[in-house]
């Protein structure tokens, strides 16, 4: 999502040269900045179109409120919604749309809510177990190490963090939260370490990142909200209207790969000479594959080495 106020957004000139396209074709265009953050990637795409209106989604209610002073000055031209990004479609419909020109999705952990240590999703610094995007409801990665059964537990690091040491993990966690209730970011961060055999620790990076993401994810239903809100979002535009989307992690990514490429393929034979305009694809692909950030952008942010950016276009109706 958004960066800090004072830090340049992931790949934010290439966005904003992706969605252009769609926004210059119309004289009223309107985009869905879906994941708002503290709303850098809408803040150009404003102050470089006039007419434009964007509606930035976000579940977090601090997200919104840092991006709404920082996007005051463009008045009514920004709108807020906070939501899950699954509620794409009825975002549109609340503020009287049926179609728009552009979606942008920056998936993942924020910046903000990284650095706010209270927030629980850094294994750094010592904080509740919390991980929640919207801390006004949902339950808490705490919630979820102290009562999980040992195989939902053992399921939720597998299948969200690839973690191939998951049962010595969880077996870890259960022996300690029958002493006392495992509520702390840098406890959890210890159990794991001390879980994965020596000779792994020493490559990889911190050995708690994988249990540490699986469990952002499971709180947060992010892999079933992504899979829920692609769909409605590629229904939503207009056809000319371009959808970008980036990644952080693999799971991510293969959801956005698999998509854009059953959308953007066409359904006639291919034995057959011509292409049959009913079954031509509906989208196409503006990236081809997927597009890394640039050198010099990683070395001035280091959150943008993992990013992996895909985009399609709406051809037909």
């Amino acid at each position: 999502m958004g960066e800090k106020m004072d830090h340049v957004s992931v790949m934010l000139e290439r966005c904003v040269e992706l969605l252009s396209p769609a926004i210059e074709r119309v004289p009223n265009a309107v985009v869905i900045d879906a994941t708002l953050g503290l709303g850098g990637h809408s803040e150009a795409l404003l102050e470089k179109f006039p007419n434009l209106v964007v509606i930035g989604i976000d579940r977090d209610l601090e997200a919104i409120a840092k991006a709404s002073v920082r996007l005051a000055k463009f008045e009514e031209r920004f709108k807020s919604f906070h939501a899950v990004y699954d509620e794409i479609l009825g975002c549109i419909d609340n503020f009287g749309y049926s179609k728009v020109d552009g979606v942008l999705f920056d998936l993942g952990v924020s910046s903000m809510q990284i650095d706010m240590n209270e927030r629980g999703f850094s294994y750094s610094q010592d904080a509740p177990l919390d991980m929640r995007m919207d801390r006004s409801q949902g339950v808490t990665a705490g919630d979820i190490v102290n009562t999980a059964g040992r195989d939902e537990l053992i399921s939720i690091l597998r299948k969200y963090g690839e973690e191939r040491f998951a049962p010595r993990i969880v077996d870890s966690i259960i022996r300690q939260r029958t002493i006392a209730p495992l509520n702390s970011t840098v406890m959890l961060a210890e159990i794991v370490k001390e879980s994965i055999p020596a000779a792994t620790r020493r490559t990889g990076g911190n050995p708690a990142k994988r249990t540490f993401q699986a469990l952002r994810i499971a709180v947060n239903d992010e892999l079933g909200a992504l899979n829920r809100a692609l769909p409605d979002s590629l229904s939503a535009l207009k056809v000319g209207g371009r959808l970008v989307v980036m990644s952080f992690q693999s799971l991510e990514d293969r959801i956005v790969k698999k998509l854009f490429s059953e959308v953007t393929a066409s359904g006639t034979p291919r034995e057959l000479p011509v292409e049959l305009p009913q079954l031509a694809a509906k989208f196409a692909l503006i990236v081809k594959g997927s597009e890394s950030a640039s050198e010099s952008e990683i070395e001035l942010n280091t959150r943008s080495q993992s990013v992996r950016l895909r985009g399609v276009e709406r051809l037909a109706a």
